[in-house]
């Protein structure tokens, strides 16, 4: 019998997809958010060079090594105008999600609520459950074919249970990037509620067509409310070393680290050596990655040119809408696999009015030479 903790935990649906796709492979594989763009390679030579070393072999210093909480906190600094204190402002995680739930632990009690958008990544809504506390879920909209949050749904959702905002930009598996007038009301409401934001830096760089990127902790009313969470997995196609950092002024970050360290302690020293590596290197492909992906986006749009697929204005995947082609999100997910050898996820537990309608297709791990085939593939399944 299961506690009572995981009575609305669902399973992400990706693992189900991923098994009935196989190995066979003309499947298109746009059901997992993988990427075939290799990590920095300063990244890759420094962690080589660390394995086997004494002192990247070690529990020690339980918040993460120096280098690279230091490598952190200036990275946060740049990008917020806020001065950081590496040694009391930092700590490293075993990845992203691990210091998300670090971070709800930290900030919200059993039966307080978080406000997330609909859609949002799984990983994130089932965390908010597995700490005891409720996830509020604010509508996206779909305003001149691209997604938008309803800032009005978004005031209407913070209560006096209200403990934490849990936001991305962009947002997974959406894309939308928050404007500023966006985050500007989520300003509003967390200055109103004296509620925290966890910000969900993870694909924080991955912006396409020139989009503006504003870190929500520059406007004064979030700068010491604000608890960035972030990772090395998508911007440096490290998803392999499970390395992340959360960062937070310290009467906060005091707790989370304690967190961090009860749950997970730290990913290994070589690990973080290597992260370390990628952020301080002036070279670590990211504009060129982006704007790869960003031609893999293009080419997904273009195939799928009066469909009723939703342009994301960043991350690594687009939203094909199962209800306006007449199927359920699992009907549409099993003819695309069938009938066209494309596997993708149903966003069935991904949100609760929007996302059920959505299937997600993943462009980052698929090159343009075989994103274009989706028009003929698509077609295939919808008129099976």
């Amino acid at each position: 019998m299961s506690v009572a903790r995981f009575a609305g935990v669902e399973p992400f649906g990706i693992e189900a997809v991923a098994a009935a796709a196989g190995v066979d492979p003309d499947v298109l594989r746009m059901e997992n958010l993988d990427t075939d763009i290799a990590p920095p390679r300063a990244a890759v030579v420094a962690t080589r060079e660390a394995v086997g070393l004494d002192d990247a072999n070690s529990y020690l210093p339980f918040t993460g090594l120096t280098v690279l909480r230091e490598a952190v906190g200036r990275r946060l600094t740049e990008q917020t105008g806020r001065a950081y204190d590496s040694a009391a402002e930092v700590v490293i995680s075993s990845g992203g999600l691990a210091g998300i739930l670090s971070a709800l632990l930290a900030t919200v009690d059993a039966g307080d609520e978080v406000v997330v958008a609909d859609p949002t990544y799984a990983g994130l809504l089932q965390r908010i459950r597995l700490v005891g506390a409720v996830p509020r879920q604010v509508p996206s909209v779909v305003v001149d074919g691209r997604w938008r949050l309803d800032t009005d749904e978004l005031a209407r959702a913070v209560g006096p249970r209200t403990r934490a905002l849990l936001l991305m930009s962009p947002t997974m598996p959406s894309g939308l990037v928050l404007t500023e007038d966006e985050w500007r009301s989520v300003a509003q409401v967390c200055e109103r509620s004296g509620a925290w934001l966890i910000y969900d830096a993870a694909m924080e760089k991955i912006r396409y067509d020139d989009r503006p990127y504003l870190h929500p902790a520059r406007l004064p009313e979030l700068t010491e409310r604000t608890i960035t969470v972030g990772s090395a997995a998508k911007e440096f196609r490290m998803i392999g070393w499970r390395v992340g950092w959360v960062v937070a002024p310290r009467a906060i970050l005091a707790d989370i680290a304690q967190a961090v360290i009860y749950n997970t302690v730290v990913p290994s020293g070589f690990a973080q050596l290597g992260v370390a590596a990628a952020l301080t290197d002036p070279d670590a492909g990211v504009a060129e990655a982006v704007a790869e992906w960003q031609r893999r986006r293009d080419t997904l749009l273009a195939q799928l040119a009066g469909l009723p697929v939703v342009a994301p204005d960043g991350g690594w995947s687009a939203l094909l809408d199962a209800q306006a082609c007449g199927l359920t999100a699992p009907e549409l997910s099993r003819r695309l696999l069938d009938h066209g050898r494309i596997a993708a996820t149903p966003m069935t537990t991904w949100g609760e009015r929007v996302a059920p309608r959505y299937v997600r297709l993943v462009f980052s791990n698929e090159p343009v030479s075989r994103l274009e085939s989706l028009r003929e593939r698509v077609t295939a399944a919808l008129s099976a």
